[in-house]
């Protein structure tokens, strides 16, 4: 490129005696001081994405701090297990009004560090009191003991229990600072572990906020523990030192983690990337199916997992839904206000501004033609880029394969629901997908075709991840493992089997009637005698 976009000169006001911090530092020293870091530490300076101005000096965690983090996890883990569920769940429903009542102040720190538009932040905010209201009233259910067929009907009492597993580590990404980390530490605590919490260095203010609203609803002391870094020191620390690991991230560096907590045969719940696509199907209200393809693709810049980067539209509709599409998207508002003006705020950083400007001229170096966007928007802050439609991409372009994570879409034309349905499967990734049709049955049964760990049938996204007591996940270089429902939670739970044998010694003197009466019988009659009882419980339809 003959170009560096975004590139700014960024201040550090811990050298340089011009420059000042967009947040005071009197306000951000109390949640500081909540990350596990020794004296003298060295710091990460954050950058606001809607100027380029430094926000604070976060403290950075060691390996050792890591390991100091997990001890004291270690100790409040075992008392907070052994507490009633009820007290549990109880710091949950806390949880759940206390983020509704200081949603403002989030709001804020969200935008500040993640340079969302307010009504992307705002989203976090509603899968957070999601997920505390949901786990809050289901906790006791998914964690009950289950009673399940046993050998002996009868004589054989057999239940699953589930234990926490002890210490979960959440390595947590920018893009949702409230939602991936607080959504993630919710049920695992709810489950009885303490946490281990790696949030990126960018995001890490609103990390350490949920953290203080978690004290405030009652969780004790030591069982959230935040430590702060990069991922090939701090990250790779926390995988040696829990014993489950939670990662949201790319693929190459999931395939990392997942190589590294393989290594001590330590479980791993991971969510990865994905090049999500959407089918318009031609009996679609056009200008409803538009609307919802611009919420897909453009909420939070395009910077979300389950945002749609590919869309696949009949062609007998194609005309009428790529100009209302387009239209619909040269109307977005961008802005960096710290209210709800504004459609579309900024990329988090320099890097990833770069991505979509290299995939965007690539695409257009092959051939690719630009229906909207296609600019950096310097004007408006230092990483702002206009939502961008492509049509024409050939296959040799990067974006066509590759996940580009910002506001960029591409459009194409099919001619059936098969074409459709081959061309959102062929990718090695399978995350998210969502389908259009008048018919709800038509659109159900296409869902059930398409490679992808959930499908939307007319919504982006919102429908199945706002469905907490349903499975997330993805499939092949997406992920695995998944988050929300009882899935979710038991992610970070062990089971156990307690199988128990009535009858073996008998009762007021008459003989017992344990296994061990079927054994006496001798080795070649008991054989053909449970022969004879295996017939007769699958003629009984027995489990």
């Amino acid at each position: 490129m003959a170009h560096d976009p975004g590139h700014i000169e960024l201040h550090d006001p811990e050298t340089d005696p011009l420059a000042t911090y967009v947040l005071e530092p009197d306000d951000v020293r109390p949640l500081l001081r909540r990350i596990v870091a020794s004296p003298g530490a060295a710091v990460f300076t954050s950058h606001a994405p809607f100027t380029g101005g430094p926000i604070a000096a976060i403290p950075l965690s060691t390996p050792d701090d890591v390991a100091r983090a997990a001890r004291a996890a270690r100790g409040a883990q075992r008392l907070w297990a052994a507490r009633p569920l009820r007290d549990r769940t109880a710091v949950l429903a806390r949880v759940h009004d206390l983020v509704l009542e200081r949603q403002s102040d989030v709001l804020d720190l969200i935008q500040v560090e993640a340079g969302k538009a307010r009504v992307s932040a705002f989203e976090e905010v509603c899968d957070i009191a999601n997920v505390a209201r949901h786990y809050a009233a289901r906790a006791g259910r998914y964690l009950a003991p289950r009673r399940v067929a046993s050998l002996i009907p009868g004589l054989t009492t057999t239940r699953v229990l589930r234990h926490p597993v002890g210490v979960v580590g959440i390595i947590a990404p920018w893009n949702f600072p409230l939602t991936l980390t607080l959504g993630d530490v919710l049920p695992a605590l709810v489950a009885g572990n303490a946490v281990i919490l790696r949030p990126d260095p960018q995001t890490a203010l609103t990390s350490l906020w949920a953290a203080e609203l978690l004290e405030e609803a009652g969780l004790p002391e030591g069982l959230l523990q935040v430590v702060v870094g990069d991922g090939p020191t701090v990250g790779a620390a926390v995988v040696e030192n829990v014993d489950h690991v939670s990662f949201t991230g790319s693929t190459r560096t999931g395939r990392i983690v997942a190589a590294q907590a393989g290594e001590r045969l330590v479980p791993v719940t991971l969510e990865l990337g994905g090049k999500n696509p959407m089918y318009v199907a031609e009996d679609v209200d056009v200008e409803v199916a538009a609307e919802g393809a611009v919420r897909a693709c453009f909420v939070g810049t395009g910077q979300v997992c389950v945002s749609i980067e590919r869309i696949y539209v009949h062609e007998d509709v194609a005309e009428a839904f790529t100009e209302a599409f387009v239209r619909r998207t040269r109307a977005l508002r961008l802005g960096s206000g710290l209210d709800y003006r504004s459609d579309v705020g900024s990329l988090t950083s320099a890097a990833q501004l770069a991505t979509v400007v290299e995939h965007v001229e690539d695409a257009v170096g092959h051939g690719a033609t630009v229906l909207a966007g296609g600019v950096h928007r310097s004007d408006l802050g230092p990483w702002f880029y206009e939502p961008t439609i492509l049509v024409d991409v050939p296959n040799e372009a990067r974006l066509v394969r590759e996940e580009t994570f910002g506001p960029v879409v591409t459009l194409y034309r099919v001619a059936s629901d098969d074409e459709a349905v081959a061309a959102m499967n062929d990718s090695e990734f399978g995350l998210n997908a969502s389908v259009w049709t008048a018919d709800s049955r038509r659109g159900a049964a296409l869902a059930a075709r398409v490679r992808a760990g959930s499908v939307n049938v007319n919504e982006g996204y919102v429908a199945t991840w706002g469905s907490v007591g349903a499975p997330q996940g993805g499939v092949g270089s997406s992920g695995i493992g998944r988050r929300h429902g009882r899935e979710g939670l038991w992610e970070t739970t062990r089971t156990q089997t307690v199988a128990v044998q009535h009858g073996v010694h008998g009762v007021l003197g008459a003989p017992g009637v344990g296994l061990h009466r079927l054994f006496d019988l001798g080795t070649e009659t008991w054989p053909r005698v449970y022969t004879e009882a295996l017939r007769a419980m699958r003629t009984l339809r027995l489990p």
